[in-house]
């Protein structure tokens, strides 16, 4: 496997060029936002760790990450897509929302006083955090199933649920998406103040990755998956 970062890599870029990579920092108590200008090598050696094991992992995180699975989802069968948005896309919220929120409640309380907007970020963000989280448990436990059984065996009887169920979900998702525009507004973009610090930074950019795959999920369900259900619907 390439080894996309080293020892001498410097902490900070490390984290800004694959931010998830804070976490496995956090975790071995490595500081990346005020010592983020130093390799890799120093905190390791600081902190009495197992380099090679350290990197092996965080370069397997990154490799992971940029190799998400593609495919042809407009003639795939409808459990792969469905069993793809689930693994990908659900697991990644399921691991993320929960990741990012106290970094999102430290930047308000280190600098809310000055920088007032970041109490939107924070409720915007929770608000968002909340509707998602009880969105995918809906779709994995009510509506993804329903979706299912009409796909295998598409009875009269079914097709006024699936069409509920599918209205209900394109308005939570129309929900999301405007929440998340509306923290890319409050954000500027997500561009950081010129003196924010690295946990500053690492919120805006975790912020936007997740912008990205969240408009990729509500893309795959919304233009893909619901169309074809309902194309069977109309039969």
């Amino acid at each position: 496997m390439e080894q996309r970062f080293t020892e001498q890599s410097l902490i900070g870029d490390i984290v800004t060029q694959f931010p998830k990579a804070a976490d496995l920092f956090k975790a071995r108590r490595i500081d990346f936002c005020c010592g983020g200008q130093r390799p890799l090598k120093e905190a390791i050696e600081e902190r009495g760790l197992d380099g090679e094991a350290l990197l092996r992992e965080l370069n397997t995180l990154y490799a992971e990450a940029q190799n998400k699975p593609t495919g042809n989802w407009n003639e795939a069968p409808l459990d792969e897509l469905v069993d793809h948005i689930v693994r990908t896309h659900h697991r990644y919220l399921n691991e993320e929302l929960p990741q990012l929120s106290p970094y999102v409640t430290k930047v308000l309380r280190v600098h809310g006083m000055h920088h007032p907007h970041l109490s939107q970020v924070h409720k915007r963000f929770h608000e968002l955090k909340t509707e998602l989280e009880q969105h995918l448990i809906k779709e994995e436990t009510g509506a993804f199933p329903l979706i299912l059984q009409f796909a295998d065996n598409p009875s009269p009887e079914n097709r006024e649920a699936v069409e509920r169920a599918v209205r209900e979900l394109v308005n939570e998702h129309d929900a999301a998406g405007d929440l998340m525009k509306e923290i890319r507004d409050i954000t500027n973009d997500f561009t950081p103040p010129e003196d924010a610090c690295g946990t500053y930074r690492l919120v805006y950019s975790r912020l936007a990755a997740l912008e990205d795959d969240l408009f990729t999920h509500i893309h795959l369900e919304n233009n893909i998956l619901f169309p074809r259900v309902l194309a069977a619907v109309k039969v």
